[in-house]
């Protein structure tokens, strides 16, 4: 596994799952190496997350310098591991049957697609391949269709531009990877739109099953107070923004936030005085599960693509974000704004509500708080969705049928 982040130096969703897929390979009695860079950790954080338990199957390499800065933006500016190439080439050259890539972007740039001999998958976690800023949101406004415009994006979200995006350097790394994996079809099919070439596999995230002790698994106490939860990055995109001004309107319950970034400076100001707004920080493991587990519901406001998807292939597990596996994991319902492919995916699997005005917003908060037979309802119905298609079974049964056909077809035994 070759990826920027991985627990406990991790911010996001695709170090969690990169460490879940390594932990759960290695049950499986696989052989896991992960290389991350702690060096793009550093640039925003001075300490790591809580620790993290790795299957003793799991070795992790974590590449740090003596000036973090200096070696994240080599390889920011020129495509390549400047500092840490040498390292990485060495644990390669140990031999591996395969090499999984995720957010290569601090790691390695283009370039690290093109290092060691093995099956490649490159799972896209988000939208690195097709745009500077990861997002595919333009001037951190509204949500992009593509280019044009990606230079002055990129210097409103306040990067540096890469010059060797204007290159061939990223086409030809690309032809490195036998097989590109999307966790969502509406990412597939936005990466397919702006013209990325190679072979994309749809294989939705898993949520592996809990060994958390039973404290963590029980439910909360009946003098706590009622709860609803947000779990992700603070970033302008993820629509926090828009919910928050409702709670200071609804006294009936709390709204407890997980999760750091960018605009938390913002929304802690948005929500100041407001003794119902919780901001929780960075949580994780039987943490996160517990919160999961006792909150009324997961409020998910993030504005999404507006991609037509037939509604058998929702059905089917097009893609649902982590966040909102990881709640039906718990049996936990979801209240979604209507938008984007959240509304189909809820649909389908019945699991939740949808809303589209202050008004939808705060008539679902009150029934999820009256009706407790009815939001368990709802939850057992994405707990059962969750079952049948976001287990670590379903997801590693395609994922070792897509190593496989790749070997046959080089020619090779499987």
């Amino acid at each position: 596994m070759i990826t920027t982040f991985y627990p406990p130096y991790n911010f996001g969703g695709d170090g969690v799952f990169v460490h879940r897929l390594s932990n759960e390979l290695a049950r499986r009695g696989h052989l896991v190496e992960v290389i991350h860079s702690v060096d793009a950790y550093r640039l925003a954080a001075p300490s790591p997350q809580e620790p993290y338990r790795d299957h003793p199957g799991v070795t992790v390499h974590g590449l740090k310098s003596r000036s973090a800065r200096v070696a994240s933006l080599m390889t920011h500016q020129t495509g390549s591991p400047v500092l840490h190439g040498k390292r990485i080439r060495g644990i390669l050259d140990s031999g591996f049957d395969v090499i999984h890539y995720h957010n290569v972007s601090l790691m390695g740039g283009p370039r690290v697609l093109a290092l060691g001999d093995a099956v490649k998958l490159y799972t896209i976690h988000d939208y690195w391949l097709v745009c500077p800023t990861h997002a595919l949101f333009r001037h951190n406004k509204v949500p992009c269709a593509g280019p044009p415009g990606c230079l002055t994006c990129t210097i409103a979200h306040k990067r540096p531009p890469q010059l060797w995006r204007y290159s061939s350097l990223l086409s030809n790394a690309l032809r490195h990877v036998d097989a590109f994996i999307s966790p969502s079809l509406t990412s597939q099919r936005k990466h397919e739109q702006l013209g990325m070439s190679g072979r994309i596999v749809h294989i939705p995230n898993f949520v592996s099953s809990s060994d958390a002790p039973e404290t963590f698994r029980s439910r909360r106490s009946a003098t706590d107070p009622p709860y609803f939860l947000f779990v992700g990055r603070l970033e302008r995109l993820k629509g926090l923004h828009t919910i928050i001004p409702d709670f200071e309107r609804f006294a009936k319950a709390e709204l407890w936030i997980a999760g750091t970034g960018s605009d938390e400076s913002h929304l802690r100001a948005l929500a100041d005085g407001n003794r119902r707004i919780r901001f929780l920080g960075h949580r994780s493991g039987p943490d996160l599960e517990a919160l999961y587990r006792n909150a009324v519901a997961l409020i998910y406001p993030s504005a999404n693509y507006q991609v037509g998807i037939p509604p058998a292939e929702v059905s089917s597990g097009q893609g649902a974000p982590l966040v909102i596996i990881e709640a039906f994991s718990q049996k936990t319902p979801v209240l979604a704004s209507r938008s984007g492919r959240i509304p189909a995916l809820l649909e389908q699997t019945g699991g939740g509500l949808v809303y589209s005005t202050d008004v939808e917003l705060r008539l679902a908060l009150d029934r999820f708080l009256a009706d407790r037979p009815y939001r368990d309802a709802l939850g057992q119905r994405g707990h059962d969705a969750y079952q049948r298609t976001w287990t670590a079974d379903a997801h590693l049964g395609r994922y070792v049928a897509l190593v496989d056909e790749i070997v046959s077809g080089r020619g090779a035994p499987a």
